[in-house]
């Protein structure tokens, strides 16, 4: 007899965010999107819990999916992070699958969407254990100002703006990341401190709603994390279709997307980053998409 599931779904968090003792702004924020996903799941008659990714003591055979929110420290703990997924894989399902989560993971997929026609912000790619220096990358990109970054990474962690006036500081940092890691080094877009960077949520392969990012004045990393505010924003036509054909451009449709669009140095629309892991999706600024997600659910229960 096929063993009877005891939860329909589990929203993976990270430890922090499992009844927090003190909450701060942020953690606020983080609870109150939690807990629309949680309504929105419950109305459809969805049994669903939040848990911590890493609970050594949680039994994932007994939900039927599990679903990535907020486990944002998987970049600071891959190893152990990769090592779950290859179990949780094989006791439950999960949203998104475990294709597209390993396939986004890792910044090279820009590649493979370079290659589909999508346009990206111009990205050249510097593997671990490479002798390259920044001084070495400069010249051979012939890029002036630039940023730095991991293939694997989050909130902006060892980003870093580089020019000839810096690199001395900043190559220590370098040599000590590309020991343990790949990194990919892109063209500094000088729209990001002007225009900003417009998040745009896909639910099951429609578009949902958008959201503008901008930096700090004198910055130009646009999460909060470092300053950064969300605001309210309506995308244009040409924007949706640029959106949805991204989320078309992946092997299979994810059920939930976000789709971080900039305007180049061109003033062209270029993608910077397809979020399919643990993206924030500011169901507070849109609440119906938190329904529309439960309904997606839904609609693979």
């Amino acid at each position: 007899m096929k063993k009877m599931k005891k939860y329909d779904v589990v929203l993976l968090t990270e430890a922090k965010y499992i009844d927090p003792k003190s909450i701060d702004w942020y953690t606020d924020q983080v609870l109150t999107e939690d807990n629309l996903v949680l309504e929105a799941l419950s109305k459809k008659g969805i049994h669903a819990i939040k848990k911590d990714w890493a609970d050594k003591d949680f039994d994932w055979s007994s939900t039927r999916f599990a679903l990535f929110r907020t486990t944002w420290d998987y970049f600071h703990r891959f190893e152990e992070f990769d090592k779950w997924l290859n179990q949780v894989c094989i006791q439950t399902r999960l949203i998104n699958s475990i294709d597209l989560v390993r396939w986004n993971m890792d910044k090279h997929y820009l590649l493979d969407l370079a290659d589909k026609g999508i346009p990206i912000v111009h990205s050249y790619f510097i593997e671990k254990g490479s002798e390259f220096t920044l001084r070495n990358l400069m010249d051979h990109t012939g890029w002036e100002d630039a940023v730095i970054k991991p293939a694997i990474s989050g909130a902006a962690r060892h980003t870093y703006r580089i020019s000839n006036d810096n690199l001395h500081e900043i190559e220590p940092v370098f040599r000590n990341v590309i020991r343990h890691e790949s990194m990919l080094i892109q063209p500094f877009q000088k729209q990001i401190t002007l225009k900003g960077e417009v998040s745009h949520i896909v639910i099951d392969g429609n578009y949902c709603h958008s959201v503008l990012k901008k930096a700090k004045e004198g910055d130009y990393r646009v999460q909060d994390d470092w300053g950064g505010t969300v605001h309210n924003y309506k995308a244009s036509k040409e924007e949706i279709e640029f959106a949805e054909n991204v989320v078309r451009s992946c092997e299979e449709i994810p059920v939930y997307a976000r789709v971080d669009v900039m305007w180049d140095n061109n003033d062209e629309l270029a993608l910077c980053e397809l979020e399919l892991v643990e993206p924030e999706l500011w169901f507070r600024k849109n609440e119906p998409a938190a329904d529309a997600l439960a309904k997606a659910i839904e609609k693979m229960i």
